[in-house]
């Protein structure tokens, strides 16, 4: 179990959309081939709007395609919280929204055939310590005031002991990729544009917009959509301070047995939750948890160590050939941002900050932002508003989280860089060349990669990621690989290999 895979990517197809090659015009651009765009994509596709999905690398290969492929309105201990921060009636539209969602994932799933594992089940959080048991009351009525379809119970049928759970019924599971790879082909049928590999740096406002790629090729449109996780248009809502970075691992296993239907996810740290997936020919159980924020730690094979080590107490293991990591933003408020971000009626939308919870709200937020752009309004765009202000709910998280992007900003324009290069194959320093500081790493082969340790989003200083083999920015999230090219996150420009032989 060296390599990362993903078993949503490893069972399907792989995608050959086209880069963008010319400038072209379009009602509506969308940013970003996630189980956000692809769904706004659809939904916008059937009122008969001209659009364009584009992304920087493969669709549905970012978070979509390393999700725990949950849709639920079940968010572990989430309505009692939200009741007291935002009230009950903007609680009730995050929960009708959720509850929408999946709704809408069955009916987009049935209208076209799409052989994607979906599957209706229960979802659980529960717990195993007492001191968290009122939580899970105080949950379970919370919820139930929000008319979902809740329940406490103090048993369940897994192979370790609980003291007690929140069940949500009639939730769903599904295979993003089967699902979103349908979507596409949908869209394309449907007369729009999917191009890939193809990254936008630039957004110039006006009527209409203009989008600007790194080849220098032109996007016209009305509206834009950014759907790409972390906003790339920044500077009206600056989202840099309103979002933090997280990653978190899963392993796919066979067992010898199963686990008893639905899916499962603690209350207390860490975190650790469970489903098995059941496809034609493979049955799967799913375990992860470990979150951190991005940047953070040493050795973090031990996150994959640590799931390995509960699977192990609890399951009798055959094998387990999947493991990947996937990368979420959370709201400082922690009630995702998705809506208008600029004024006027061709606006620019964005959607982000799904707390981990992306394949529900970010069908919601697909059905949002298309209800804006065809009607001018949703009846849940309140609590998901970006213009909200809160500052009860975003206190804590906000003074923690943006003291520690400037404690990381500054720690590591201080760090002594480590001088010593003899390294060997598989590991990483960062050391100096001609005065410079830079990340070497070593790859298999005994071949030297050598790059700037600065991030080209505000300049933090990044840090080596010893499981993904990535330098990861502790501030705001981006991702690059050993060579310098962008993975992910805020960043729109490759950080710079240095040639200098050592």
């Amino acid at each position: 179990m060296d390599k990362i895979l993903s078993y949503w990517i490893e069972t399907t197809r792989d995608t050959n959309y086209p880069q963008l090659e010319s400038d072209i015009d379009v009602d509506v651009a969308i940013v970003g081939g996630g189980i956000t765009g692809l769904t706004t994509a659809y939904l916008l596709s059937k009122g008969g709007v001209k659009l364009a999905v584009i992304d920087a690398n493969r669709i549905a290969k970012g978070t979509s395609g390393h999700t725990t492929a949950k849709i639920t309105s079940q968010h572990s201990l989430k309505y009692a919280k939200t009741i007291k921060s935002f009230g009950e009636e903007k609680a009730l539209q995050y929960a009708q929204a959720n509850e929408a969602a999946i709704d809408m994932v069955e009916e987009i799933v049935k209208e076209n055939n799409i052989d994607c594992d979906f599957k209706r089940v229960p979802a659980y959080v529960f717990t195993q310590e007492e001191d968290y048991i009122k939580k899970l009351e105080n949950e379970t009525s919370a919820a139930k005031s929000l008319k979902l379809p809740a329940e406490y119970t103090d048993r369940l049928e897994l192979p370790f002991s609980i003291k007690g759970a929140v069940k949500f019924s009639d939730q769903a599971q599904f295979h993003p990729r089967k699902y979103l790879l349908a979507l596409a082909s949908i869209i394309k049928e449907k007369g729009s544009h999917i191009f890939e590999n193809t990254r936008i740096v630039d957004v110039q406002e006006g009527d209409p917009h203009i989008l600007v790629s790194d080849g220098g090729k032109l996007i016209r449109a009305s509206s834009v959509v950014q759907a790409t996780r972390y906003p790339f248009f920044d500077t009206p809502g600056l989202y840099f301070s309103r979002l933090y970075p997280e990653r978190s691992y899963l392993i796919g296993m066979h067992i010898d047995g199963s686990l008893p239907e639905g899916m499962f996810i603690n209350a207390e740290s860490p975190t650790r939750t469970l489903r098995m997936h059941t496809s034609d020919n493979d049955s799967l159980l799913l375990i992860g948890g470990e979150n951190h924020k991005t940047g953070h730690g040493d050795d973090l094979h031990k996150h994959y160590e640590n799931v390995m080590d509960f699977a192990n107490r609890n399951f009798t293991i055959i094998d387990a050939p999947y493991k990947w990591s996937a990368q979420d933003y959370t709201a400082m408020d922690e009630i995702p941002i998705i809506g208008s971000m600029t004024s006027g009626k061709n606006s620019i939308y964005v959607a982000t900050g799904y707390e981990k919870w992306g394949m529900s709200n970010g069908t919601a937020a697909a059905m949002i932002i298309s209800d804006l752009i065809l009607h001018g309004e949703s009846p849940w765009e309140q609590v998901y508003s970006p213009s909200r202000f809160t500052p009860v709910a975003s206190a804590k998280n906000f003074i923690m989280e943006n003291a520690d992007v400037a404690k990381n900003y500054i720690t590591g324009k201080l760090n002594t860089p480590d001088n010593e290069i003899d390294i060997g194959r598989g590991e990483a320093v960062i050391t100096e060349v001609d005065g410079n500081k830079v990340g070497m790493y070593r790859d298999t082969d005994g071949k030297r990669h050598i790059v700037s340790t600065t991030c080209t989003h505000i300049g933090c200083e990044l840090k080596w990621n010893s499981a993904e083999l990535s330098w990861d920015c502790p501030c705001h999230g981006s991702r690059f690989t050993y060579t310098g090219d962008i993975i992910e996150g805020p960043a729109l420009e490759n950080i710079k290999p240095n040639e200098t032989s050592i």
